[in-house]
């Protein structure tokens, strides 16, 4: 059944493909298109509306479709490899032998629920031991080390002013709910998510033991402390600003300036040996610093066991996930919980990611795919160059100094060269707890061990069967994982005209990210600093202001408009993008001529290949989260949005006055 479903939703995003006469070669044809629908009206619906229209967004997901949704049928490869490899006998410490043992012991769900909380208790109890606030700071460390951070935010990354040499980063947490204006919105969604999290924090407690009552109160406690640390954070929209969380500060200055925190101690008991820390937002530091003497000890202890209870809650027996899963419910919209074998599936992803990689790369990744993306990457540059060099609004000096930006990027396609080593990780088949904990403390070593060190070139942020695709302002590179290399992004059987459409499109959205509001602010070593002519960087902020003020205006969910200065850097990579793989589609063949296939022009091939890539559909619960909190445009306007600003588009499709996705031609925004 599940190789079946797999098989069905590969059709569904992919469309048909049929065998041609034996002198061709296969291709990709079109199907789904509604031509009852203006296409100058709503591309996205004409493009996919019969497919949105019949498409059941299965009850156990959020949604479906492709993008992040195209995970789902991913999962379903990666699952059928994991039932393999968990149910064979492998040499002990072989990458099978430890993929396949985490599998199992999350699946042993009869010892897992025998087990009840039993496993939490030992950190439980360290949390009552605590007395003072450097023991409550000690807790909180040796928590971080097993991946559950409170209140303490650290990652390991590159030096913004010095992209060669890592640095700590500590950064704004301390809340359960999705980002800080969850606590303060007072219309009827937020507050029933509000409830809904209280609600959740009650139940754990009284699975732990709590009278009901006590249980109540302690949620209560910590939601207070929650929404004290909320009112310090930034917003998503502030923390857009990339020299404003820059703030590099000498330690012995914060250990005076945070007497409480005592920085020199807390690095201590994290293990940083540093004598200077990025602190991304330091009124979240200050705002603790001042708490951690002004709320009650005992006050903290329940926020510290709430914190760790919904850290370890889906590792536990299934009352503890039960609860977990009846919270999220409220949050996303999902009406039922995933299969246990696609919960694990995406836990060993997590914890053993790119060991279960190496596994998926053999069995699935053309390597032929490789050289491909290639051809198209190199040609895209050279697009997105010759485009540097016609804008109007742009200076000679800046302009070279971008295209010297261009030059020195460094793609990554399919899989990395070198495969991060796990031999550290303790996997037992029978402790499903302590393998996840295993995993988390060997990533934070492994994360911590890069503090002060030379930046790993070579390293990837993200597992290859994972369909997405990044760029690293720091490392001036873009990375295209194996996961995203497969229809509709990428056919090997597809014309240019829809692979262009597809992966180029997402090529050109990743190249224009190191150049958008916050890459431009990095030069071509992947250092923050002013590379651009002052009077060239205000005429592009005009430009991506026309970006906020055009997005502000798109309606998602009844009155609900889409955050433009969230969503800026995303749609503008978006509105690029597109120009930049279509440019790269004219240097091709069938980019320079005009022969139909199925009735459609290569141009018209090119744009609808475009909106097939972006074909999802979400629940409306899960779609307030997304607006709320993503800076990602929701599919349909990630569709019309950029097209609606792109002369070849009105051309292809014959767009006139009228038409809903008309506009003047001076009204059509050009930022690269």
């Amino acid at each position: 059944m599940k190789r079946l479903l797999y098989f069905a939703l590969a059709l569904l995003f992919t469309g048909a493909c049929k065998q041609a006469s034996e002198t061709e070669s296969k291709r990709v044809v079109l199907t789904g298109i509604d031509a009852t629908k203006n296409p100058g009206d709503d591309f996205f619906t004409y493009a996919n509306g019969i497919w949105y229209d019949s498409a059941q967004i299965p009850a156990s997901q959020t949604g479906v479709g492709s993008y992040s949704f195209l995970n789902y049928p991913q999962r379903i490869r990666l699952q059928a490899i994991l039932d393999s490899v968990a149910a064979t006998a492998s040499p002990a410490g072989s990458i099978a032998q430890q993929v396949g043992d985490f599998y199992a012991s999350g699946m042993d769900t009869a010892a897992i629920n025998k087990r009840g909380y039993e496993p939490l208790k030992p950190i439980l109890d360290r949390i009552d031991a605590v007395t003072d606030i450097p023991s409550l700071l000690k807790v909180v460390a040796e928590e971080q080390k097993a991946g559950d951070g409170s209140i303490i935010g650290l990652y390991v990354a590159p030096d913004d002013k010095r992209s060669s040499v890592n640095i700590a980063q500590f950064y704004q947490t301390g809340i359960g709910l999705p980002e800080r204006d969850y606590y303060f919105k007072t219309d009827s969604s937020t507050i029933a998510i509000q409830n809904a999290y209280k609600k959740y924090l009650t139940r754990l407690f009284e699975l732990t033991g709590t009278d009901a009552a006590a249980a109540s109160k302690n949620a209560g406690i910590t939601y207070d402390i929650e929404k004290q640390l909320a009112a310090a954070h930034r917003t998503n929209i502030e923390l857009r600003d990339v020299k404003a969380n820059y703030n590099k500060l000498a330690v012995a200055t914060l250990s005076k300036k945070h007497t409480n925190l005592n920085w020199t101690m807390l690095l201590n008991e994290l293990g940083v040996k540093a004598d200077s820390v990025n602190v991304g937002q330091p009124a979240y530091y200050d705002k603790l610093n001042v708490m951690l003497k002004a709320v009650p000890l005992g006050n903290w202890k329940i926020y510290l066991k709430a914190n760790a209870l919904t850290s370890y809650a889906n590792y536990l027996s299934k009352p503890f996930v039960d609860a977990s899963f009846e919270y999220s419910k409220i949050l996303t919209g999902q009406a039922v919980k995933k299969p246990r074998a696609e919960e694990m599936t995406q836990a060993v992803d997590r914890s053993l990611g790119h060991a279960l990689a190496q596994l998926y790369v053999k069995k699935y990744f053309p390597e032929d795919a490789k050289k491909r993306m290639g051809v198209l990457v190199n040609n895209l540059k050279k697009a997105f160059s010759a485009r540097i060099d016609r804008l109007d609004w742009m200076s000679d000096s800046t302009k070279a100094k971008a295209k010297e930006k261009l030059s020195f990027f460094t793609e990554k396609i399919g899989y990395p060269d070198k495969w991060r080593d796990y031999s550290k990780v303790e996997v037992k088949r029978d402790a499903y707890f302590e393998n996840r904990l295993s995993a988390n403390r060997n990533d934070y070593q492994y994360s911590l061990a890069k503090v002060g060190q030379p930046v790993d070139r070579t390293e990837w942020l993200t597992t290859p069967p994972t369909v997405t695709a990044y760029n690293n302002p720091p490392l001036n590179e873009i990375v295209f994982p194996a996961g995203i290399l497969q229809p509709p992004y990428f056919d090997v059987n597809a014309d240019d005209a829809l692979n262009y459409g597809g992966i180029g499109m997402v090529i050109g959205h990743e190249i224009t990210h190191s150049f958008d509001d916050q890459g431009a602010q990095y030069d071509k070593d992947g250092n923050v600093t002013d590379w651009w002519t002052k009077a060239d960087y205000e005429k592009f902020k005009a430009r991506t202001q026309q970006v906020i003020d055009q997005y502000n205006a798109f309606t998602v969910l009844d009155s609900m408009h889409l955050k433009g200065a969230l969503t800026v850097g995303e749609n503008t990579a978006d509105i690029a993008g597109v120009a930049i793989a279509y440019d790269a589609f004219k240097l091709t063949e069938q980019g320079k001529d005009t022969t139909r296939l199925d009735g459609f022009t290569p141009d018209q091939r090119f744009f609808i290949s475009i909106a097939r890539i972006w074909r999802v559909k979400t629940r409306d619960a899960y779609m307030r989260m997304y607006v709320n909190t993503n800076p990602h445009a929701p599919a349909k306007w990630r569709v019309n949005g950029p097209l609606m600003n792109f002369t070849p588009f009105y051309k292809a499709f014959n767009l006139q006055p009228g038409d809903k996705m008309y506009k003047p031609e001076s009204e059509r925004i050009v930022v690269w």
